[in-house]
């Protein structure tokens, strides 16, 4: 459960990320056609409406679609995965493009925008599901994301860092609902007192590479 720790038990409903919502604004979104045109990479660092929020206010990204990888069951359900029997962890796929934006400074953007000291667990989100996972998709993104890490072990950035560096395999969609949350539903409980100061944080981290207005 997407809960702050030791809150009140009646208030859990209200920080839980499967708390479903009404509000159908609607956002301007890329075309399939456009999408198709864009690369693609994949990170798990915590709940998928924050990784999901981070990724879409860099420039260079066209889109960040929430879902589930790294497991062993077909066809996650968030139920499923919440239970952490399925060993998937909530995923984000980052539509990017690579004029604008390396995938290089994709990994900057994961590993900046949570920490990866934690394991199974990221703020106060704790379980399988929410583990650190940068997946790669070839031998480039994966000797990339490999020399990031000696960096920032040389660096001592972190305590230490648990992120799994893993071979995407299946990349699930997760329900509509749980899709741009953060930014149809500002003002949810768990929205306005995790995902917006996770994301207000790495926005004063990685200042230079916001889009135009995020800043």
């Amino acid at each position: 459960m997407k809960s702050l720790l030791l809150l009140p038990l009646a208030f859990f409903s209200l920080l839980s990320c499967a708390q479903q919502s009404s509000d159908s604004t609607s956002l301007d979104k890329p075309s399939q056609e456009e999408l198709e045109t864009m690369q693609t990479a994949y990170f798990a660092s915590g709940c998928f409406w924050c990784v999901e929020a981070i990724f879409e206010s860099v420039d260079g990204v066209s889109e960040a679609v929430s879902g589930y990888a790294g497991g062993v069951k077909p066809n996650p359900n968030y139920r499923i995965v919440s239970s952490g029997n399925s060993k998937h962890a909530e995923t984000v796929k980052v539509y990017y493009d690579s004029s604008k934006v390396s995938f290089e400074t994709l990994v900057e953007v994961f590993f900046n925008s949570h920490d990866p000291s934690t394991k199974n667990a990221q703020g106060p989100d704790h379980g399988p599901q929410y583990r650190s996972i940068a997946f790669y998709q070839n031998q480039d993104e994966q000797s990339i994301i490999q020399r990031k890490i000696k960096e920032y072990r040389a660096a001592q950035t972190f305590s230490r860092i648990t992120t799994e560096v893993k071979e995407l395999d299946v990349f699930y969609e997760a329900e509509a609902y749980h899709q741009d949350y953060e930014r149809l539903h500002p003002n949810q409980a768990y929205i306005k007192a995790v995902s917006i100061p996770r994301l207000n944080k790495f926005k004063k981290k990685m200042p230079w590479v916001l889009k135009d207005g995020e800043h």
